[in-house]
């Protein structure tokens, strides 16, 4: 083990491929030297001049100097054998997703580098206790877990094995400090930390339009325009590939012993299985044209009624009233039978609301605001509810400006559903130590472009809300699915916010 973090300058790495490349340049550029192999004959060399006509572009937009670029790529050495490894204080494994292939490089590193040289892995999905297995010396041994494109994600995961020292620890943050990235510290478990965190956004869509609540394109919006998500999770899975998130999301859902929280839907296994993977097979949950743009239909209610005019409140509810009011309904108190009734539920869905306040499902509309109102507005209706009645509503809505997604009975809405369910999963990460609350809504932002991190999505919301519509959810549905962490529980009933740690 070096004595001193600055101690590491070498770095060696074993595959040439996308990410290995990618952490060869920012090693180079982070000040240290690399010693680049690949059991390909020709792939390191070649791997080598893609990340110089790299640095080349940057300075030639501005964002490297010549000087630095030209120092940067002296600092890149290709080497033919694992032999040539000797002198590196740190050899990060970079290749193929296969737990053998990997023990096996693992064993040979270890019979060649010196006893204070850090051996990490870069995997995606395998335990790094598994993979350090193969060694003697496990104290040395760890995660450095970078995403794709290496260069612009800024994160790295710094994953503790079991047996993994604090000093191999310390000295990997570093590295990834040097770098340019930014290093969380997580624990070594199925999906570490962001490939388990993202589960939840995407794996709730998939329940929303698998029980026939909505289209992928309405999803999409809605969490987009509502919740200020960059991407939609339909747009998002067809953007990684179904072939790849499906296998992860079965092996994270396998690796927690099958928990309900971690399930995906069989529609996602049917797209898979069908070669549908998204972009890079021209069709996913959408269909993408020769130029690789989505053919995707629109996600708004159309309506040529005239606008509703006056509007019942289900019962007293002064935010709701307010926003009717300032649309331009007249809000009254009294129902004629043949007005909407409106309500804005915590995760309950129009059945259960109607039912439990003896309602005329027929005229009960939802509306959902939990979530942003600037832009898009999401009604929701029992079966049976009057078309004419709805579309009275879009009518009104469209003449202030907003656009409405109209979808089928869902406790939760979509947004509620999702959101809750991101926030859950941030605090059920929390509570069984994957890593510190703050880390854990770091990861998330920068590993996955979220607006907010989970835990302070829970904030957002209010922990006693999410909490609220979890339960909801849970009775609503017998779905051990929406189970409440017991993190979550705890700060909702003490008033603490989600990050406050124990």
């Amino acid at each position: 083990m070096p004595e001193k973090l600055q101690d590491i300058e070498i770095v060696g790495i074993v595959g040439a491929g996308a990410m290995g490349r990618g952490i060869a340049q920012v090693g180079i550029t982070g000040g240290m030297t690399v010693r680049l192999f690949d059991a390909a004959p020709g792939a390191a060399a070649k791997a080598a001049e893609a990340i110089a006509a790299q640095l080349d572009q940057m300075v030639s937009k501005g964002r490297l100097a010549d000087d630095a670029a030209a120092a940067a790529k002296m600092r890149l050495q290709v080497i033919d054998r694992l032999e040539d490894m000797v002198p590196a204080d740190l050899v990060v494994e970079a290749i193929v997703e296969n737990l053998a292939v990997k023990q096996e490089v693992f064993r040979q590193l270890e019979a060649i580098v010196r006893p204070d040289c850090l051996l990490a892995s870069n995997t995606s999905s395998l335990r790094i206790a598994s993979i350090a297995s193969a060694c003697s010396g496990r104290t040395r041994v760890a995660g450095l877990h970078f995403f794709n494109p290496v260069p612009l994600m800024k994160l790295v995961e710094v994953i503790r094995a079991p047996g993994t020292s604090d000093d191999a620890i310390a000295a990997l943050v570093k590295v990834g400090e040097r770098m340019g990235r930014v290093p969380v510290v997580v624990q070594d478990s199925p999906g570490f930390l962001v490939n388990l965190g993202g589960r939840a956004y995407t794996q709730e869509a998939l329940r929303i339009v698998a029980e026939g609540v909505a289209t992928p394109t309405q999803v999409d919006a809605v969490m987009r325009d509502a919740w200020g998500f960059r991407m939609g999770p339909f747009e998002l899975m067809d953007l990684t590939g179904i072939d790849v998130n499906f296998p992860v999301s079965q092996i994270i859902h396998e690796g927690y012993f099958f928990d309900r929280r971690l399930a995906t839907a069989p529609l996602h296994q049917l797209l898979k299985e069908s070669g549908q993977f998204g972009r890079k097979s021209g069709r996913g949950f959408f269909e993408y044209g020769p130029d690789g743009k989505a053919m995707v239909p629109s996600p708004d209610a159309p309506s040529s009624t005239p606008p509703a005019a006056r509007v019942v409140l289900a019962e007293e509810d002064e935010a709701l009233g307010e926003l009717l009011r300032s649309f331009g309904f007249d809000v009254t108190g009294f129902d004629d039978g043949e007005l909407p009734i409106l309500c804005a539920p915590l995760g309950e869905d129009c059945s259960t609301y109607a039912a439990r306040l003896q309602l005329d499902h027929r005229r009960l509309f939802a509306i959902d605001i939990a979530g942003r109102l600037d832009k898009r507005l999401t009604l929701m209706r029992a079966p049976g509810g009057r078309q004419d009645l709805l579309d009275a509503l879009v009518a009104r809505f469209h003449e202030a400006g907003r656009a409405v997604t109209a979808i089928h009975d869902s406790p939760g809405f979509i947004g509620q559903r999702i959101a809750a369910m991101v926030a859950n999963l941030g605090c059920e990460m929390a509570q069984i130590g994957v890593a510190s609350p703050d880390d854990i809504d770091k990861a998330m932002t920068l590993g996955l472009n979220y607006p907010f991190g989970p835990l302070a999505l829970a904030d957002a919301m209010g922990p006693a809300t999410v909490h609220t519509v979890l339960a909801q959810l849970q009775a609503i549905t017998g779905d051990d699915r929406y189970r409440p962490s017991l993190w979550l529980r705890r700060r909702a009933l003490l008033g603490l916010s989600a990050l406050t740690a124990d």
